[in-house]
């Protein structure tokens, strides 16, 4: 059992369960409506999708040979050998699976719109690595990231919960993407020079470990900015939200400037991690505590 939970990759997931929650308590923010069904099946189809992820990255990267000896990183199942990649892909389709089937729910209570989302979403679980044009290959990730667990979950959650689409959610689904993507950047930066030997021509391949570092830093800075504009929407308590963040987040930025790249890198992917879930729990007791 122990490496299917390692390729599970546990320490990923709160990067899916964040844009759900947060979308979930603006929307009863907003609306005061809250639908404990959809939210479930909203975050378990988002987990799901999330671990077929990661369990297609581990088979599609060791079979393009992106897990070497070199690797920063936690142990990869197939690189390894301690599961066949036969099993692996056959995991990440069992998952994807489970999360199709939350989607039929989530598509009979709020239409052809989340259909919209889901058959991209589901795809690339696999494009994200895989196919003809692999995002993670092509120094698309921190975009591909910003994009699907920011923009669409959050607003996509927000909907079905509403049936409305509200720009105070994509606010909210910017903010949330930018601080999923601060995992992915710092993790880029750290397997910088394996993916240089490998093909994997990420942001930091591609313009260095300087740019990387700075891409990290604006990317945490612009999520705290952007929570000034909930002002503009009358959200003074949310606007406040994005405080403790900022302050975890200097932190995380004299780490990035003065941290070699390498192993250590994962004691700070880990603060990173918790950063997204330090917004989450003040964004929900500012929402929930304060007018």
């Amino acid at each position: 059992m122990l490496p299917f939970l390692l390729a599970t990759r546990p320490k990923t997931l709160p990067a899916a369960i964040v844009p759900v929650w947060v979308g979930c308590v603006l929307a009863w923010k907003l609306t005061g409506r809250f639908d404990g069904l959809l939210c479930f099946c909203t975050v378990f189809g988002a987990i799901c999708i999330q671990i077929a992820t990661n369990f297609f990255n581990d088979a599609i990267d060791a079979a393009k040979g992106a897990d070497t000896e070199k690797r920063l990183g936690p142990q990869r199942v197939t690189a390894s050998g301690l599961m066949s990649r036969k099993a692996v892909m056959t995991c990440g389709g069992v998952f994807l699976l489970l999360a199709t089937i939350c989607g039929v729910v989530l598509i009979k209570a709020a239409g052809w719109p989340i259909l919209a989302i889901g058959i991209p979403s589901l795809y690339f679980a696999y494009g994200y690595t895989g196919g003809p044009w692999p995002l993670a290959y092509r120094g698309l990730g921190e975009l591909f990231v910003v994009i699907f667990f920011g923009l669409v979950a959050v607003t996509g959650t927000v909907f079905i919960q509403t049936q409305q689409w509200r720009w105070e959610a994509v606010l909210l689904g910017a903010q949330t993407g930018l601080l999923c993507t601060v995992l992915i950047s710092i993790n880029n930066l750290r397997d910088r020079e394996e993916d240089s030997t490998t093909g994997k021509r990420t942001l930091a391949v591609r313009f260095g470990g300087k740019f990387a570092r700075l891409v990290v830093l604006w990317e945490m800075k612009l999520a705290a900015f952007l929570g000034l504009f909930w002002f503009k929407f009358g959200h003074v308590s949310l606007a406040l939200s994005s405080l403790p963040m900022l302050t975890l987040g200097m932190a995380i930025d004299w780490f990035i400037l003065t941290m070699p790249e390498g192993k250590k890198m994962n004691r700070l992917l880990a603060l990173s991690a918790l950063q997204l879930v330090l917004f989450a729990v003040t964004f929900h007791l500012a929402a929930a505590k304060l007018p």
